[in-house]
């Protein structure tokens, strides 16, 4: 879907890995890597929660950052 960065496909994957940390790897077609990118975030959340004794989704945010970052950096491997 998307030619590389800054394209069309990677802003919209990046919005979409914004509010669900993998899905816009899932909309760019790297599905190991849309679930490890879950899964760190629930890993996250469930780590902030254990810390604090609150449900502040502080770890969440920060992997749906890092994830964000990277569906916008993502260029596809060259043929």
């Amino acid at each position: 879907m998307s030619a590389g960065q800054g394209s069309t496909g990677n802003v919209i994957a990046a919005i979409c890995s914004f509010f669900v940390p993998g899905l816009g790897q899932l909309v760019q077609g790297r599905f190991g890597s849309a679930v490890l990118w879950f899964l760190f975030a629930c890993a996250a959340f469930a780590i902030t929660w254990l810390i604090t004794l609150s449900l502040l989704p502080f770890g969440w945010f920060v992997v749906s950052i890092l994830s964000c970052i990277n569906a916008a950096m993502y260029s596809p491997p060259a043929r």
